[in-house]
């Protein structure tokens, strides 16, 4: 019987190597996606040889995650099923891609039917679009870019920190409060989005994160911070900033992707992770004109 625990930082050791295998462009496949968002869903790891096996306790009730890593697949695949009926449910697969819907019918033909989810895409961008901004399409980014670069001329860019991390954490608490005021909520709460921002923060090291502040006036206006799925293919974690500050956020998208491919000349691609059903993401995400809409399925054993 599997055995399922939470995630630690040292886990990251022994994760990475199978995630790295793995070779998916998914935002799921980043260790540090796996330990922030654990204690929101909550998601539990296990290894079984050289696949790394999650569960999550998420919309659907106990799912799993395609069994990243290399070796056979189906007997990783038996095990999700032995644990799930011994949790009383059907097998259930999560944001499956494309190259992992057909892995499974190869190596277990016929077992699964498989459902569109299309909340669950991902966005990828070709890194050097996000960076130069070039033609007609991006325009009006770029003329965003102007209006902030004329009300703040002297705007800097940073590094994130360990100095300049509590602004971060107190730009996401105010991002935080401003939109539980605006949904009606209780705005001393804590939301798990900035639990898990917080986190990222404060252990940008240990997760393998790399992140940029823009500054405006003295203060902090925006951050974005995220780390690599493979070497060709960075996630952006979290990108906050004060939506009335007219040109901040595509500031901080584009100089994050400067910043990037300035030191990592190998990426080719910032995946922006998923759009959640939400109307006002989507319609953000979309106005870059994603290069690639990353399929994902949700995989149910079929007859269940």
């Amino acid at each position: 019987m599997l055995t399922f625990e939470s995630p630690q930082f040292e886990d990251r050791e022994w994760a990475q190597p199978l995630l790295a295998a793995e070779a998916s462009p998914a935002c799921e496949y980043n260790f540090a996606n796996i330990y922030l968002w654990s204690r929101a869903y909550p998601q539990q790891i296990a290894r079984l040889g050289d696949r790394l096996l999650v569960q999550i306790q998420g919309s659907l009730g106990l799912c799993y995650l395609y069994p990243a890593g290399s070796g056979p697949l189906a007997p990783a695949v038996d095990a999700l099923a032995n644990h799930a009926a011994a949790n009383g449910v059907p097998l259930t697969l999560v944001c499956v891609t494309e190259d992992q819907r057909a892995a499974l019918e190869t190596a277990c033909p016929g077992r699964f039917a498989f459902q569109e989810d299309r909340d669950g895409f991902d966005y990828l961008y070709d890194i050097n679009r996000l960076a130069d901004l070039p033609g007609k399409k991006l325009h009006a980014k770029r003329n965003h870019i102007r209006r902030f670069d004329e009300q703040f001329p002297d705007w800097l860019l940073e590094d994130i920190t360990p100095a300049n991390v509590p602004e971060c954490v107190e730009l996401e608490r105010q991002w935080a409060a401003i939109r539980q005021e605006e949904a009606g909520e209780d705005v001393n709460s804590v939301s798990e989005e900035t639990v898990a921002v917080i986190e990222a923060l404060y252990h940008m090291d240990k997760l393998g994160l790399e992140g940029a502040l823009i500054r405006a006036d003295g203060s902090p206006v925006a951050f974005s911070l995220g780390g690599f799925i493979t070497p060709e293919v960075f996630d952006v974690n979290f990108e906050k900033s004060f939506g009335e500050i007219q040109g901040a956020y595509p500031v901080i998208n584009r100089e994050l992707a400067r910043l990037i491919r300035s030191r990592h000349p190998e990426v080719k691609w910032f995946n922006r992770e998923d759009d959640m059903g939400l109307e006002g993401l989507r319609k953000a995400k979309l106005s870059y004109y994603p290069d690639i809409l990353l399929t994902k399925y949700t995989a149910r054993e079929a007859g269940t």
